[in-house]
């Protein structure tokens, strides 16, 4: 059975059919036709979709993993074969519309280290993204115990200003979290949510003094119940 794949021998394939019945037509007015029939507008979108669907998957940077409910048949994850040193998550253009959006389907690149250096300290994490055409994109780091739920996370979702959206250029971004001594693992990386594409490079991993405030965000906890009959009475201090 025939795929888009096959377009240019349909296309071939169709003209002479059509030839051996009397009826003359350009290639160029073949591909056309074949693209119709698997539903694209034109050839070139359909030829952007075949050069989509070819792409060779990237090379992974050692000592980094793709988190293992990424669906790698939506996403491509690895080292941008144009800027040496950079990272890159991109959807595939050929499996946009497959991506579930309303369950935030998610590609994230990571790297996890153990947290032995690190217990007992403030730890800030750095890097600088960029972003193109894309849904979110962001860094994240996560400190977990040996076993049960992690200690402390952030992914700068709740903040301002923190995820890129749509197309920007290179922006440092940080996140600074505590290592209790019960930590066992530190996890961090970035990732892209939805479609478009996300770069990452330069990350820095470095102890900081208590001076620096962490970005976690609070609990979300008053202090007691407060306006009750919704008439805008605001919480003592």
């Amino acid at each position: 059975m025939h795929s888009f794949l096959d377009s240019k021998h349909m296309a071939k394939a169709l003209r002479q059919a059509l030839a051996e019945r009397g009826q003359e037509i350009s290639h160029s007015d073949a591909l056309e036709l074949v693209a119709r029939q698997y539903g694209f507008a034109n050839w070139n979108m359909l030829a952007a979709r075949i050069e989509a669907a070819q792409l060779a998957p990237l090379e992974l940077p050692p000592g980094w993993h793709v988190a293992g409910h990424t669906n790698e048949g939506n996403y491509r994850l690895g080292i941008d074969p144009k800027a040496p040193g950079t990272a890159l998550i991109e959807s595939r253009p050929d499996r946009d519309q497959a991506i579930d959006r309303a369950a935030g389907e998610t590609a994230v690149l990571m790297q996890s280290i153990l947290a032995d250096p690190y217990r007992g300290s403030r730890l800030r994490l750095t890097a600088e993204l960029r972003s193109e055409a894309a849904e979110t994109a962001t860094l994240w780091m996560r400190v977990d115990p040996a076993e049960g739920r992690y200690l402390h996370f952030d992914n700068l979702l709740q903040r301002p200003g923190g995820p890129l959206a749509g197309t920007l250029g290179w922006t440092e971004r940080q996140i600074v979290l505590d290592v209790p001594e019960t930590a066992a693992t530190i996890h961090y990386g970035f990732f892209l949510r939805g479609s478009g594409k996300a770069w990452a490079r330069r990350f820095a991993l470095h102890p900081v003094g208590v001076d620096v405030a962490t970005t976690e965000p609070g609990p979300r906890y008053l202090s007691r119940p407060t306006n009750l009959d919704f008439g805008g009475e605001q919480p003592v201090a």
